[in-house]
C-alpha cells in the first residue's frame, strides 16, 4: 500500500455536498468527491461522460480525513444582480454561501498500486487545472503537499504528526481555564482529533486499536460523496459509507506516533521546506 498525504489549510475552504440555488453550504470536512475531482483536475480529465470510466478508477482510491484544526462557520453574504437574455437589468437577489474559517485537514489517499499514487502525485504538484479547496477563489496553501508514504491511510493518519501543532496546544490549555468548550475538540476538553474515513477501512482495523482510541465503526453515516458522473450534461452523486475514530492528542503531537497497537516502518513525512512554520496568535497569553 502507498498513500500520499495533503494539508488543507488557509483562510477558508468549502466542502458542500448538498448545494442548491442561492444558498451553498459546506460540510465540516473535505469529502471523497471533491478530493477525487481536484485530482481529476490534475491530471486533466474533462467534465464530460469519456472521463466516466478514468473517475471510477479514482473511486476506488482509499480515503480518509482527520480533522487537526475544525475551525469556524462563515456565512458570506452576496447580492448577485440577473439580467435579462436581451442584457438588461433585472433584479438584485440575496446568496448565502458558507465556509470554513482557519480549519485545517490532513487527507490522505492510498492504493495497492503505488505508481498510480506517485502520478496523483506529480499531477498535483504539476496540475492542468488549478487546484482549489472546494471553490476555485481558494486556492491551497504552499505546503499542501506532504508527500507519500508506504502504508495505507489509517496507519499514515494515526502516526502523523498532528498539524494544528503548538497552537492547536494552547488553544486547549486556554478553553480548559476559561471554560469554553473549542470546535475542533469536540469531546473530553479536546484531547481528541477526529477522523473519518471509508467505512471497510475502519472495519479491518478497528480490532488492532488499543482502547484509548474511540472508534465508531459500529455506527456507519451515509455521505453522498460517491462520483458517478462529473459531465456536465448531467452530473451524477452516489453514497458511500463513513466511519469515524477519535484519536488521542497524545499520540500525533510533535511527531509521538509511538501507536503500542500499530508498528510502522515507514518514515514520516517531513512538511515542505521553510513553509511548515505558522503564527501563533496564542503566543502572547504563555506564562
Amino acid at each position: 500500500m502507498k498513500s500520499l498525504l495533503l494539508k488543507f489549510s488557509g483562510p477558508l475552504q468549502s466542502w458542500g455536498t448538498d448545494s442548491h440555488f442561492e444558498t451553498r453550504h459546506t460540510d465540516y470536512h473535505p469529502s471523497k468527491s471533491a478530493v477525487i475531482g481536484m485530482i481529476a483536475a490534475a491530471l486533466g480529465y474533462r467534465r464530460s461522460a469519456d472521463c466516466d470510466e478514468k473517475i471510477a478508477e479514482l473511486n476506488d482510491l482509499d480515503f480518509a480525513v482527520r480533522i487537526d484544526r475544525q475551525g469556524n462557520l462563515l456565512r458570506d453574504y452576496h447580492i448577485a444582480a440577473k439580467y435579462k437574455p436581451n442584457g438588461d437589468f433585472e433584479r438584485n437577489y440575496v446568496t448565502n454561501r458558507y465556509y470554513l474559517e482557519d480549519a485545517i485537514f490532513l487527507v490522505a489517499i492510498g492504493s495497492a498500486n503505488g505508481q498510480f499514487i506517485d502520478g496523483i502525485n506529480d499531477a498535483l504538484r504539476s496540475p492542468y487545472f488549478q487546484s482549489c479547496l472546494g471553490r476555485r477563489s481558494l486556492p491551497p496553501t504552499a505546503d499542501f503537499i506532504l508527500g507519500t508514504q508506504d502504508c495505507g491511510v489509517l496507519q499514515a493518519l494515526l502516526t502523523h504528526e498532528w498539524l494544528a501543532g503548538k497552537t492547536g496546544k494552547n488553544r486547549i490549555k486556554i478553553s480548559k481555564l476559561s471554560g469554553i468548550s473549542e470546535s475542533f475538540g469536540k469531546s473530553d476538553n479536546g484531547k481528541f482529533v477526529s477522523l473519518y474515513a471509508d467505512s471497510d477501512l475502519v472495519d479491518k482495523i478497528a480490532g488492532k486499536l488499543g482502547k484509548e482510541y474511540k472508534i465508531q465503526s459500529a455506527v456507519r453515516r451515509l455521505r453522498k460523496d460517491y462520483v458517478n458522473s462529473f459531465s456536465n450534461a448531467e452530473r451524477k452523486f452516489g453514497f458511500r459509507y463513513e466511519s469515524k475514530i477519535e484519536i488521542p492528542i497524545d499520540k500525533i503531537f510533535r511527531g509521538n506516533s509511538d501507536s503500542e497497537s500499530i508498528s510502522s516502518d515507514s518514515k514520516q513525512v517531513k512538511s515542505a521546506g521553510d513553509f511548515n512554520a505558522e503564527h501563533d496568535a496564542f503566543s502572547g497569553l504563555e506564562a
